[in-house]
């Protein structure tokens, strides 16, 4: 059974498609059908059915999935120990980001990691930060850089790199904004404006509603969405208020006075508990300015 059938079988199913998995393997379609059909016919079992443009694991499918990620894992841990003979930091790091942190907090990190290790193939996902601790979790990513979850799964470490405080902001020409001799604003009043706020399960979400709960207000949405940057936008041309990391404010949005709340997001590495990292993954963790582990939390 060869590694590269077993990579391509993964891909599919971690992609949903023979196209996508085709583009992450630097291969052609025709390729990736011929080594899952080869896999297929050597197991005597379908493990994918073609439904349409769409595809679904039989149950077969499903079982072998976590087989071939073992294998996958143990064969590239073999590798990292060879290398770690000689000292070397090469190899595959799959990691896990959200759009936010990988445009404003990674590239300088990412840049001095490449040019210090430039036999690493580094393969970088986005994808929303919830997403990427699961990956973590059932072992498709072995790192993730997003915004850390306030209550982590039980399987996962979690390691504090960037505290990113948020505040609450309006357009700058707002109904709340420019209030004279009292710029000071009330949740009550703040709720009685329609909000654009981030999509329902995020982290940000979550601490904006948990700290406004406090206070028994009931928040008006109006639109909702996964990416902060989009959420700027919204709320540069008037479609309501939001909460933003106080590093993306600048002269499109304006931070409203708000005593009351103050919200903290943490940005920072999301591990396995108890996965021994490989030499890629422990070397990006060296170039990270980590403030403190928050760990300890299930």
């Amino acid at each position: 059974m060869e590694l590269t059938a077993l990579a391509t079988f993964v891909a599919i199913a971690e992609h949903g498609s023979f196209s996508r998995a085709a583009e992450s393997l630097f291969t052609t379609q025709p390729a990736v059908s011929k080594r899952l059909k080869a896999l297929e016919d050597q197991l005597g079992v379908t493990l994918i059915d073609r439904l349409g443009r769409g595809i679904r694991l039989t149950e077969a499918g499903e079982t072998f999935l976590a087989s071939s990620r073992r294998i996958l894992a143990d064969v590239q841990a073999s590798r990292e120990e060879v290398r770690a003979l000689s000292g070397a930091v090469g190899g595959r790091l799959r990691l896990g980001t959200s759009h936010h942190v990988g445009i404003h907090r990674l590239p300088p990190v990412l840049k001095a990691f490449t040019q210090a290790h430039p036999d690493v193939d580094l393969d970088l996902l986005f994808m929303d930060s919830e997403q990427a601790c699961a990956a973590v979790a059932d072992g498709r990513l072995e790192l993730a850089i997003v915004t850390l979850p306030d209550r982590p799964d039980a399987s996962l470490e979690t390691t504090l790199v960037w505290p990113d405080p948020l505040r609450i902001v309006t357009a700058p020409d707002h109904p709340l904004q420019g209030r004279g001799s009292n710029p000071t604003v009330t949740p009550t009043e703040l709720a009685r404006h329609p909000a654009v706020l981030p999509a329902r399960g995020t982290v940000t979400r979550t601490i904006l509603l948990e700290a406004l709960a406090r206070f028994d207000v009931t928040v008006e949405t109006s639109l909702e969405t996964n990416y902060l940057e989009t959420i700027k936008m919204m709320v540069s041309v008037g479609l309501g208020w939001s909460a933003l990391p106080a590093s993306m404010i600048d002269g499109g949005v304006a931070a409203l006075p708000m005593e009351a709340l103050t919200m903290l997001r943490r940005l920072g590495a999301v591990t396995r508990r108890g996965r021994t990292p490989t030499r890629a993954a422990g070397a990006l963790l060296g170039f990270l300015p980590i403030r403190g582990a928050t760990s300890d939390r299930g």
